[in-house]
């Protein structure tokens, strides 16, 4: 079931989102808004959700308010990685999100918050059992990131991969399993966090790791689960078939469906950060997925 449509992904951090072509995300906000309008024509009822911000930054949300963004969703959403790449303590979780509430009523969600194991998996550990504490209860949605590592295989999704060392590999260690599937120490904790810890999970285009993906997630008990359709890969040959089959897979899940990733033939750089030349395409897309899923 598709719980929520998630509008972008991180739209205030460079790695996801141009904001040096789009000073005062003037951009972002119209398509945001273009956007939103597009879902709620196709599902008056489907919770919209601002894409998760990171960092958490209460000026960005101002400034989204300010552009009337707010106005079309009914929540917005914040990302953290203390223990990896914010520059604040674990312990100031509450203190972050009221810093988000003093600038909005709309109710928050933690989209994503993880702790890599590339230091140490106790590391990590600790971090899950200590996020639960300071997080259960305190917002409506909080996905754990997640299920899997990164394969080493693959790019993570930055552009700055020279330039951040350590911090760029700490994106291959998020999972709860190994790229092999092995347990690390933190997995045997976590089911006694669901069903109101939820994991975010994205599958890359035909993910080998699917369908075993939604065993595992079903063996922690976990009911929420936020993945994402990309609209550069609906610019794939059979995008559809693969679209399908995923949310196939995802039906017994209440899903947060994330629409981000602009593709190379629609920005204003050919880059998946690039606003779009034509916010309007976008909308067309979230409209699309919203009547093929969530309708």
């Amino acid at each position: 079931m598709i719980e929520a449509v998630m509008l972008w992904n991180e739209p205030n951090n460079l790695s996801h989102w141009d904001f040096e072509i789009d000073q005062g995300w003037k951009i972002f906000a119209a398509m945001a808004t273009s956007a939103a309008h597009a879902v709620r024509a196709e599902n008056p009822r489907l919770p919209r959700v601002l894409g998760g911000i990171s960092p958490i930054d209460p000026q960005f949300i101002r400034n989204m308010g300010e552009q009337c963004v707010l106005h079309h969703v009914e929540a917005v959403a914040v990302h953290g990685f203390p223990l990896d790449w914010n520059h604040w303590s674990i312990h100031e979780w509450p203190l972050k999100l009221d810093e988000i509430r003093a600038v909005t009523s709309l109710p928050v969600w933690v989209s994503e918050v993880g702790v890599s194991s590339f230091g140490a998996e106790e590391v990590q550990e600790f971090g899950l059992c200590r996020t639960a504490e300071l997080l259960l209860g305190r917002v409506n949605r909080i996905h754990w990131y997640s299920l899997y590592d990164l394969p080493r295989a693959w790019p993570a999704t930055t552009r700055h991969r020279e330039a951040e060392g350590s911090s760029y590999y700490r994106h291959f260690y998020m999972g709860l399993l190994r790229e092999d599937g092995a347990p690390k120490l933190a997995l045997r904790h976590f089911h006694q966090y669901t069903p109101e810890l939820g994991i975010c999970q994205w599958f890359h285009f035909e993910d080998h790791r699917l369908e075993d993906a939604v065993e595992r997630l079903k063996e922690l008990g976990v009911k929420y689960l936020r993945t994402g359709l990309s609209w550069a890969d609906s610019y794939r040959p059979d995008a559809d078939r693969w679209f399908d089959r995923q949310m196939r897979a995802l039906e017994d899940f209440d899903v947060t469906l994330t629409f981000c990733f602009t593709p190379e033939s629609c920005g204003v750089r050919p880059h998946h950060t690039s606003p779009p030349r034509n916010v309007e395409e976008f909308a067309d897309f979230c409209a699309r997925m919203t009547r093929r899923y969530a309708c």
